[in-house]
C-alpha cells in the first residue's frame, strides 16, 4: 500500500489556494469581531456584568463547536467550496438581519432573570452564525489537502492564520470600530464584508450563475433589512425626545436628549441615564449631584483641593471650582469631557483633568494631597468593583488629608437579603477608615462618608436654598438619615475576592430593568 493516500478532491489553483487562507484570515476576524460587538450592542439592555460576558463567550465557544464539528460533517461529504461560501453568506444575511429585531428581542429577554436572559439573547442573535463562520477551519483543512502526509501542516498553518486574523479583528473592533462608530453599523460592515467574500469567490472561481444569483438576492434582503435596522436603532432611543448627540465610545454608547424647549438635558451612557440638567438655570436636576458637594463640604473643615474620580457631566467638579478649591478629574473615557464642556456648561480650564483609570491615578498619587475624594464612577448601572476594595480604599486614605474625607455614590439596598453591597462597602470601609457614615433618601442612590480622622463630625451644615425646589426634600431627608447595615451579611472586599456581582445581581438586574424600560417608554 502506497504511503500516500489520495484524498479525493479538485485541483485547487495558487490563486484559490491563497483566496482559501485569506477566507480562514477574515472569518477568524469576523468572529471576534461578532463576539465583542454583540455584547457592546446588548449591554445597554442587560448591562455589562459577568453574567453578560459569561453568556456570550459560552455561546461563541458553543457555537464553536458546533460548526467545528458540521464544517468536517460535511467536507466529508463534499469537497464543493461553494458550499462553504453559502454558508458565509447565510450568516452575513442573519447578522444584517438581526440589527431590526436587537432591541424588541432584548427587552423580551429582560422579563428573564439576568443570567437566562442574556444568554437568550446572545444565543438568538449569533449562535447561528457564529456556528456557520466556524465551519471555515475544518472545510478548509479537507479542501487544502490532497494527502494525508500534508494533513497536520495544512491545519496548523489554518489554524495560525485563523488566530492571526481573530487577532486583528479583535484589535480592530476594540481600538478602531467601538469609539468611531455606531456598532450597528459595524455590524452591517461586517456583514457587507462577509458578502462580499462570498461574492468574490463566484466571481472569480466559482463560476456559478444560480450561485451568483442567489448572492445578488442575498446582498439585496441583507442591504434592504440592514440599513432599514440601522435607521431603527438610531431611531428608537428618541421617543418624543429630542437627540442633540449621539456617538460611540470606548465605553458605550453616548446621548444627549432633551426635551423641545431645549431647558432639560439628559446624558445617557448605553441608554442609561448619567445625569439630568436645566440649561437655563445651570444646575443639576439630578439628587446626588448636590449630595456629593454638600456631604464633603459638610464633613470637612476647609476644603482647598478635591479628587474627583469620575467626570459625569462636570457638575461637581464645578461646584467644587466655584468653591475656590483646586480640582482633579479623572475620567477614564475621553469622550466624556468634550460633550460635558458642549451640553453641560462644564469648563475644563477651572479644572484639571486626567483621562485614567481612577486606581491607577491613585497608585501614582503624592500622599496627603485631598482635602476631599469624590468617588463617583459607574461602569453601566454599578460601580467598579476594582474601586470598591480594601486596597482601594487603602489607596484613597493614602492621598487623604489628615482631615480629609471620602465620598462615594452607589445604587444600594438596606433590606434583608439585598444588602450585601451595602453591608459589605461598610465593612471594608471600616477596616480602612476609623469612621464611617451612611446617607440614603430611599431613591436607590446610597452616599457612604468615610473619614481619616476618628470623630467625624458635620463642621458645616449645609444650606438647601439652592436645591431645586422637586428635590429638596430628598437632599434633606438623606442628609438627615443616619443609616446602619447588618454585617453579618457582607463581607470586607478585596481585590483578590470580591464577588460583589454575583451577590448583588438582583438589584442591578432591577434597576437595569427599569431604566431601560424607562428609556423605552419615553
Amino acid at each position: 500500500m502506497s504511503k500516500k493516500a489520495s484524498l479525493s478532491e479538485p485541483v485547487l489553483t495558487p490563486g484559490l489556494r491563497r483566496y482559501l487562507y485569506f477566507t480562514a484570515t477574515f472569518t477568524g476576524a469576523a468572529i471576534m469581531v461578532i463576539e465583542i460587538l454583540g455584547a457592546k450592542i446588548l449591554s445597554p439592555y442587560v448591562g455589562t456584568s459577568h453574567f453578560v460576558w459569561t453568556a456570550q463567550i459560552a455561546v461563541t465557544l458553543v457555537a464553536l463547536a458546533v460548526g467545528y464539528y458540521a464544517g468536517g460533517r460535511m467536507a466529508d461529504a463534499s469537497a464543493q467550496l461553494s458550499r462553504l461560501y453559502l454558508c458565509i453568506t447565510i450568516a452575513a444575511v442573519y447578522l444584517a438581519l438581526s440589527i431590526g429585531v436587537i432591541e424588541p428581542l432584548a427587552y423580551w429577554c429582560l422579563g428573564f432573570k439576568l443570567a437566562v436572559g442574556s444568554l437568550l439573547a446572545s444565543a438568538l442573535l449569533y449562535f447561528i452564525p457564529l456556528g456557520l463562520l466556524a465551519t471555515t477551519g475544518p472545510y478548509l483543512v479537507r479542501a487544502l489537502t490532497s494527502d494525508v502526509q500534508t494533513v497536520g501542516g495544512n491545519a496548523g498553518r489554518l489554524t495560525a492564520v485563523s488566530t492571526l486574523g481573530s487577532f486583528a479583528g479583535t484589535v480592530l473592533i476594540g481600538y478602531v470600530l467601538l469609539p468611531l462608530l455606531p456598532n450597528s453599523v459595524s455590524m452591517l460592515g461586517t456583514s457587507a464584508l462577509l458578502l462580499l467574500l462570498a461574492i468574490t469567490y463566484h466571481l472569480i472561481w466559482g463560476r456559478n450563475t444560480q450561485g451568483a444569483v442567489a448572492l445578488v438576492v442575498a446582498t439585496a434582503i441583507a442591504a434592504t433589512f440592514g440599513l432599514a435596522g440601522v435607521r431603527l436603532v438610531e431611531a428608537s432611543s428618541h421617543n418624543g425626545l429630542v437627540e442633540v448627540y449621539r456617538a460611540n465610545s470606548n465605553f458605550g454608547l453616548l446621548q444627549v436628549i432633551q426635551d423641545r424647549d431645549g431647558h432639560r438635558r439628559s446624558f445617557l451612557n448605553d441608554y442609561l441615564t448619567q445625569n439630568t440638567y436645566d440649561s437655563q438655570t445651570r444646575q443639576s436636576r439630578s439628587l446626588f449631584t448636590f449630595m456629593l458637594h454638600n456631604l464633603a463640604a459638610a464633613y470637612t473643615p476647609k476644603i482647598e483641593s478635591v479628587l474627583c474620580i469620575g467626570l459625569g457631566i462636570g457638575i461637581v467638579p464645578m461646584q467644587f471650582a466655584r468653591d475656590g478649591a483646586q480640582v482633579d478629574v479623572v475620567e477614564i473615557n475621553p469622550a466624556v469631557p468634550p460633550v460635558a464642556a458642549r451640553y453641560f456648561d462644564f469648563d475644563p480650564s477651572k479644572v484639571n483633568v486626567e483621562i485614567e483609570d481612577g486606581r491607577s491615578f491613585l497608585n501614582r498619587s503624592a500622599a496627603s494631597k485631598y482635602d476631599a475624594v469624590i468617588l463617583d464612577a459607574f461602569i453601566g448601572d454599578a460601580s467598579p468593583a476594582h474601586l470598591m476594595s480594601r486596597e482601594a480604599c487603602a489607596a484613597i486614605r493614602k492621598v487623604l488629608k489628615p482631615q480629609g474625607v471620602l465620598v462615594i455614590n452607589c445604587f444600594g439596598d438596606f433590606d434583608s437579603g439585598r444588602d450585601f453591597l451595602t453591608a459589605s462597602l461598610d465593612l471594608t470601609l471600616k477596616a480602612v477608615f476609623p469612621s464611617v457614615r451612611i446617607h440614603a433618601s430611599g431613591n436607590g442612590n446610597v452616599f457612604f462618608v468615610a473619614g481619616v480622622s476618628e470623630n467625624l463630625a458635620v463642621v458645616h451644615p449645609p444650606s438647601f436654598s439652592g436645591v431645586p425646589d422637586f428635590i429638596r426634600p430628598s437632599a434633606q431627608e438623606a442628609f438627615n438619615s443616619a443609616r446602619v447595615t447588618n454585617p453579618a451579611h457582607g463581607r470586607i472586599l478585596t481585590d483578590d475576592f470580591n464577588p460583589t456581582e454575583f451577590y448583588d445581581s438582583n438589584n442591578r438586574e432591577e434597576w437595569r430593568r427599569s431604566m431601560a424600560l424607562s428609556m423605552k417608554q419615553r
